[in-house]
């Protein structure tokens, strides 16, 4: 009880204080990582449980999985406009809301009786959460020091890392145990827990204003933004050509043991994880444009080690350690692209902060989907060899587009 009154004594202090300190993992900055750990597992664990809903609701393996497709459709159209309305309405009451519109999604996804109730949670879910991740990106003045604004925007976006590596064998687990409902009860479970820990804790204040709907958007007319936005979509696409097929992949072009493809991709998302943490470091390399720009050689660097995929179908050894590396290389970017995007809404367009957080979600968002589609297309004529020399094209555009922000580099960013 008394270590109860403790952290209830300390989330009040942090509250009070606006949440910061000399430490940066306090209360309410662990409680925003972990929201996004909920999104990204309620987003993810489809992929793990497919077969089992499959089964349970009668329908096809592949009418499922075009739930995931359907997901990032509607995550990125959604994600800049209700940022853009959400900047109108208080920001704690407007988080709180949201992610009960979020809960009710996933408690009916446990309660489904058919594939047509399930589609409408998933749209549900899907419609809310890149604004939830937008919302919580702007409480980081407000949570911790100015010194750790870039971590802040790496842990929030490793929360998704952490679902993917952790959460959802753990949710695939519970399904093959007690059947897939019940990973969708766990969900459920954890979301309640998280929405009374986030009413105790959160700061209350808001930064509303007045602006129009519509005045926001002028932020898209700022060449800053175009470029930052079609990097994001480029660096995704590079990625997402050969990361759809990754478990056939390590099959059929490493020749891993199918008991072990399962430890493969756990190892890959170790790697993945690592990446984003590493992003909140290089993201520290400036202001505004400055830490995107730098990044124009690592994105050179993930063109070469993609077009050299190819050598995996005759050197399997190579093409093992090739993957970790592109894991470690897929979110580089993250943090870079966040910072710009806000520093840009902050200097020139104060009145976009809401809609400048969600741009990296919708770019990484619209990125999946470019290179899963190039990546059928290239897979079904080329074959899977040739995945990682066709995500090198979308690497070498993302580089090029890094290149032309060398104008806006010196540009200052108030703080």
């Amino acid at each position: 009880m008394a270590d109860i009154q403790s952290a209830a004594s300390t989330a009040s202090a942090a509250s009070q204080n606006g949440g910061r300190g000399d430490r940066f993992f306090t209360l309410p900055v662990n409680i925003l990582i972990f929201a996004s750990f909920m999104l990204g597992l309620s987003e993810f664990v489809v992929v793990g449980i497919l077969p089992d809903i499959a089964s349970g609701l009668g329908v096809s393996e592949v009418t499922v999985g075009n739930l995931v497709a359907i997901f990032a459709f509607v995550y990125a159209p959604c994600t800049p406009l209700g940022s853009a309305l959400s900047a109108r309405f208080p920001r704690f009451a407007t988080y709180l809301t949201l992610m009960g519109v979020f809960l009710l999604g996933n408690i009916l996804c446990a309660f489904a009786p058919n594939y047509p109730v399930l589609l409408v949670a998933r749209l549900l879910i899907a419609s809310v959460s890149g604004t939830l991740v937008a919302i919580a990106m702007t409480f980081a003045p407000d949570v911790t020091q100015d010194k750790y604004r870039t971590k802040f925007i790496a842990w929030v976006f490793s929360g998704f890392s952490i679902a993917s590596v952790v959460g959802v064998p753990i949710g695939t687990s519970i399904a093959n145990i007690f059947g897939w409902r019940w990973t969708f009860h766990m969900i459920n479970v954890l979301t309640v827990i998280l929405l009374i820990a986030m009413f105790i804790v959160l700061p209350r204040n808001s930064h509303i204003i007045k602006v129009g709907f519509l005045s926001q958007f002028r932020l898209f007319f700022d060449r800053r933004i175009h470029l930052g936005v079609l990097a994001v979509v480029f660096g995704a696409a590079a990625s997402y050509v050969f990361y759809t097929y990754l478990t056939p992949i390590m099959r059929d072009e490493i020749h891993l043991p199918e008991r072990y493809v399962s430890l493969g991709l756990v190892v890959y998302g170790v790697a993945c994880l690592i990446s984003n943490l590493t992003a909140g470091k290089l993201a520290e390399h400036g202001r505004g444009v400055e830490p995107l720009y730098h990044l124009r050689w690592v994105f050179l660097a993930h063109a070469v080690l993609l077009a050299s995929l190819a050598a995996a179908h005759w050197i399997p050894v190579y093409g093992a350690v090739l993957l970790v590396a592109l894991g470690l290389l897929m979110y580089q970017f993250n943090a870079s692209s966040q910072v710009l995007y806000m520093d840009v809404a902050a200097q020139s367009h104060p009145g976009s902060m809401n809609l400048a957080s969600s741009l990296n979600s919708m770019s990484f968002n619209i990125g999946i989907a470019i290179g899963s589609a190039v990546g059928g297309v290239a897979n079904d004529s080329l074959g899977l060899t040739w995945l990682g020399p066709v995500g090198a094209v979308f690497a070498l555009l993302a580089m090029v587009v890094t290149m032309a922000l060398r104008p806006y580099v010196g540009q200052r960013p108030e703080r």
